[in-house]
This record gives C-alpha cells, sequence and structure tokens, in this order.
C-alpha cells in the first residue's frame, strides 16, 4: 500500500480531502475549476491506487494511512 500511497499525485490528493469534507462531485470541479468528468476521473485513479472501491472507503484509507491528517 505505501507504494500506491506516494503515487497519488498532488491533485489526486487535493480532490480526496475535498471528498473528506463532504463536497460533491460539483462543486469540487467548481472549487478547482475542472470538469465533473475530470474530478470521477481523478477519484478512479485514487481508488485503483488505494485498491477501493468507492469514497468513503478512500477516505478511510487515507486516513489510516496518513494520507489525510484529519
Amino acid at each position: 500500500m505505501p507504494d500506491s500511497i506516494d503515487r497519488l499525485s498532488q491533485r489526486e490528493a487535493e480532490i480526496l480531502l475535498l471528498c473528506s469534507k463532504g463536497l460533491r462531485y460539483a462543486e469540487i470541479a467548481s472549487v478547482l475549476s475542472l470538469s465533473i468528468h475530470t474530478v470521477n476521473t481523478h477519484l478512479k485513479n485514487v481508488y485503483r491506487k488505494l485498491m477501493v472501491n468507492s469514497r468513503a472507503e478512500a477516505v478511510y484509507e487515507a486516513r489510516r494511512s496518513g494520507i489525510l491528517d484529519e
């Protein structure tokens, strides 16, 4: 798992942080001036790298692994 964590891009980590704060895809897209499709693609990459299948699992794994310090 640590190798996967190291491979999260800055943008992926940023989107994951916003997810952990409860923002929806459209809200994240607006905050970061991205399209919803781009946000979705980044999150799919996060899920793959963290080996999870949902937003809640991704946030849990990120907190457990120290990616998110909240």
